[in-house]
């Protein structure tokens, strides 16, 4: 297990943190930190406690101003390195994406790069109003894959994935929300509040229906051939089979808050 002190994992009720600890570089985001985020991704999707995981950066100043560039002459200057570091990135970033539970980045200042693409992983983002946001690779000639494109272009559209791709510039907090990178721009002080109340109302919600939905949206947004709609529909099912749908029954006739158990 990759342990590291640029990452912190803490437990906070129902809600589980990831913190970028590397503020003195903008919580760029190392080898190391990526490896640690996929453990710690597993530890909390392993938890039935956990309800909802927050992504999040140390210092208020950025959420992650990218990849440690200054790692890439060693780790990341010939294909072998490369096809290595993307390896390890990739499956870690990936476990974050296809978490069943609900994630939010929780967004202080910069966020680019490799920032913003693991800001794109989280099913919420909701930031400050003094956020920034860009892909600089035009402005550094680095390759892009597809995948990357096509789950940016998955969320604004081709217009402006072009527009942020192209051009290489940093985009406002106001700019990112007109595009729908963004599902709420708040200031700075109403955040940590912002964060927590989206977290608890996930954390009241019934988990086997939120990870039935989360699958099925999933899904929705692939190609028809790559689809497993059988799977969302045994995951639908398991939903009315629950224990939790005989509690949300109870709970509405007696008019009452439900009390769901992911059971």
């Amino acid at each position: 297990m990759t342990e590291t002190t640029r990452l912190i994992a803490r437990r906070e009720g129902a809600q589980g943190w990831l913190i970028l600890n590397n503020p003195a570089r903008h919580n760029a985001l190392s080898l190391e930190m990526y490896e640690a985020l996929g453990q710690r991704v597993d530890d909390f999707a392993g938890d039935p406690e956990i309800r909802a995981i927050i992504v999040t950066g140390e210092g208020g100043r950025a959420f992650a101003s990218g990849a440690d560039i200054s790692e890439f002459e060693q780790k990341r200057s010939t294909p072998e390195e490369i096809a290595r570091y993307d390896g390890l990135s990739d499956a870690a970033l990936l476990k974050l994406e296809h978490c069943e539970k609900p994630t939010i980045a929780m967004i202080a200042g910069y966020c680019i790069g490799g920032g913003l693409d693991l800001a794109l992983r989280c099913d919420f983002r909701i930031a400050t109003k003094e956020s920034s946001f860009g892909v600089p690779a035009a402005r550094l000639g680095l390759g892009y894959g597809f995948i990357d494109i096509k789950r940016l272009v998955d969320i604004v559209g081709p217009a402006y994935a072009r527009e942020i791709l192209y051009t290489g510039r940093r985009f406002t907090a106001a700019e990112a929300l007109q595009m729908g990178l963004l599902h709420r721009v708040v200031a700075a002080e109403e955040l940590p509040g912002a964060v927590g109340a989206l977290a608890e109302t996930l954390a009241e919600n019934a988990p086997l229906t939120i990870r039935a939905m989360k699958r099925c949206i999933a899904d929705a947004v692939k190609d028809r051939a790559d689809r497993n709609t059988e799977a969302c529909r045994e995951l639908v099912e398991a939903c009315f089979a629950s224990a939790d749908y005989a509690e949300g029954r109870r709970a509405f006739m007696a008019k009452r808050k439900p009390v769901f158990q992911g059971r």
